[in-house]
């Protein structure tokens, strides 16, 4: 996703990630080498992405999201896009990009599906009703245990970047004001059917 943002020519990307690269993120993490194994994600990501485009700058945020930093890290930015691996930080992101009316392009996957959407919840759509946000499609995260981790499903590297590349497809949408972004619609791609479906949430009352 990055890559192509960045072969895309956006402006600043700033990159949030307090990890370090490991053998087992290489199959799926293609940003990185194995030359990168024990660098910082972030700065691993940067020299990767100034060998496609110095033009594009960098900024690296070598921390991790949290509710103390959220507001601060987030509110620089035009659009987000969230590829986490967790529910905390996936629901910490939607809450902040809603309260900070930031646009936020999320997508997760399992092991061998994933789903997508656009959250731009502080807009009205063409009927004059308010956008839904993250918690009217999912209104809170699943018991601890319930959902496998990536670590724990194990997750084909390939189906990250097919919803990797999806993400920069909608980000370069509402960038331009192309097409129409996945606002109010969720997108779902079964790999094993290799089968795409989409449905349509609404705004529920609060």
């Amino acid at each position: 996703m990055l890559q192509y943002l960045t072969a895309a020519g956006v402006g600043t990307l700033g990159i949030v990630d307090d990890d370090t690269v490991s053998l087992s993120n290489l199959q799926r993490q293609i940003i990185h080498g194995t030359p990168d194994i024990g660098r910082t994600k972030a700065d691993s990501a940067m020299d990767a992405l100034q060998r496609i485009n110095p033009h594009v700058d960098v900024v690296r945020h070598v921390e991790r999201l949290e509710a103390a930093n959220a507001d601060a890290l987030l509110s620089g930015y035009d659009i987000v896009v969230d590829g986490s691996d967790n529910f905390a930080t996936r629901y910490l992101a939607a809450d902040t990009t809603e309260r900070l009316e930031i646009t936020l392009v999320t997508a997760a996957v399992g092991r061998f599906d994933g789903s997508l959407t656009v959250l731009q919840p502080w807009k009205t759509s063409a009927d004059g009703l308010r956008n839904p946000g993250y918690r009217d499609l999912f209104p809170e995260p699943p018991p601890p245990g319930v959902v496998p981790s990536c670590a724990e499903a194990g997750i084909v590297g390939a189906l990250t970047g097919v919803l990797g590349t999806l993400q920069a497809m909608e980000v370069i949408k509402v960038i331009t004001g192309a097409g129409e972004p996945l606002v109010g619609r969720l997108l779902m791609y079964d790999g094993l059917a290799a089968r795409f479906e989409t449905i349509k949430y609404s705004r529920k009352v609060r």
